[in-house]
């Protein structure tokens, strides 16, 4: 296994420098910016540092052997301790997953502040309930400051994406409990802890409660399914010391393979590729004895019937032999139509919890509220980064639920 670290002025030129060394099999395992040392190094702009590994031939021609040949009976070899740091460490201010300990402490907190996680909301609607009236409204005709009040909290839902649907849902259900002269802070509550109800608890994956568990996470193409699953991974194997294995049905494209095989390779945790339904299941017996089976599919359009069909296959190929769960991976990226037409594909085939990733790479969260009220479907981890395994979190609706109101992505 080759791990390396090139740097150039931005992430496509220090790729480009790797592939030229190294060839395009190269697996991006880290990206970050680096502040330039010396004197005058204010004066010079960061450059950016991709940590990239390779399988070097022998070891990828073995395991294309071992792959193509029958699958095993025996028992595969224990897992061998794997230390903290041989994964990629986080940067200063990359995002950690938080211990159960200080989600309990966090949450206890924002039972007594939610005034104090929603301050810059507070600073807007005063300023906009401040605004003198337009000369020449009628009296009748003017809006009461609580009818002004829930208007901006519409408005600010839906400048975060938030569906037309559910934010007059929202808006509704308060409007009904709400009393004249009612103080702002009571309907700001109000509606804080109703949208974080909206929202549930986040389920985790959990182990079964015997032999192993079966997870299989299903999307589209280019969500970040495979990197997912390489987070989640980590998190059970290094940080709880379980017994993991990974497989792949994605027979379709090469890359996704290596890049699965590439992360397992470094957790020191078995890989195989499947190809057919009954590999599935003579794979499940050969690993009976682990905690977690992950398994990465296929994406594929959702308007392909025939790939839907293997999907549904593959998935259901376990029924009655482990327990099993579906993570349907979403980009939060993605518009709203399409994923509720995503969603409908995969509802198909079976029921699912939620994941989202890219949350890095939009400003607007309303799609998660979307998608969990449209579907039903609980939500479980969102992903804000390419970082393995640090850029993955437990969802936290109530974070979530202070961006949607206008309060600071923190």
């Amino acid at each position: 296994m080759i791990i390396k670290k090139f740097q150039g002025k931005s992430e496509a030129e220090a790729v480009e420098s790797a592939k030229k060394e190294l060839g395009n099999g190269v697996v991006i395992m880290n990206v970050r910016n680096v502040k330039r040392k010396g004197l005058f190094s204010f004066l010079m702009p960061q450059f950016t540092e991709v940590t990239v590994a390779l399988e070097e031939e022998s070891e990828r021609t073995a395991a294309l052997k071992k792959e193509t040949a029958m699958p095993p009976v025996a028992v595969p070899p224990p897992r061998r301790e794997v230390k903290r740091a041989e994964l990629p460490a986080p940067d200063e201010g990359e995002v950690l997953v938080r211990g159960d300990a200080e989600s309990l402490e966090e949450n206890k907190n924002d039972n007594h502040a939610i005034e104090e996680k929603l301050d810059s909301l507070h600073v807007l609607l005063e300023q906009q309930l401040q605004k003198p009236e337009e000369p020449g409204t009628a009296l009748e005709e003017k809006e009461s400051e609580l009818e002004r009040f829930m208007k901006l909290l519409y408005n600010t839902m839906l400048n975060n994406e938030v569906s037309e649907q559910y934010a007059n849902q929202i808006i509704d259900e308060i409007e009904k409990a709400n009393k004249p002269d009612i103080p702002f802070d009571y309907v700001l509550a109000n509606i804080y802890q109703k949208m974080i109800l909206k929202f549930g608890k986040p389920v985790e994956i959990e182990p079964a409660e015997k032999g192993p568990k079966v997870v299989f996470f299903v999307g589209p193409t280019g969500v970040g399914k495979t990197t997912t699953i390489a987070k989640i991974a980590s998190r059970f194997s290094v940080e709880q010391e379980k017994k993991v294995v990974l497989f792949t049905a994605d027979t379709y494209r090469i890359a996704a393979a290596e890049q699965l095989r590439t992360y397992a390779s470094i957790m020191e945790v078995p890989f195989r590729v499947i190809y057919s339904e009954d590999e599935m299941k003579q794979s499940l017996n050969d690993f009976k004895d682990y905690d977690f089976i992950l398994v990465d599919t296929a994406g594929h359009s959702h308007q392909n019937d025939a790939q839907r069909e293997i999907m549904s296959g593959f998935i259901h190929s376990v029924d009655d032999l482990a327990e099993r769960e579906v993570y349907l991976v979403l980009s939060a990226t993605t518009k709203y139509r399409d994923l509720i037409n995503i969603a409908d594909t995969y509802a198909s085939i079976t029921e699912f919890k939620l994941i989202f990733t890219k949350l890095d790479e939009t400003m607007t969260l309303g799609n998660l509220l979307n998608i969990k009220l449209y579907t039903g479907a609980p939500l479980s981890y969102v992903t804000c980064g390419q970082n393995v395994p640090d850029d993955i979190e437990d969802f936290n609706p109530q974070k979530t639920v202070k961006q949607l109101l206008g309060g600071k992505k923190s």
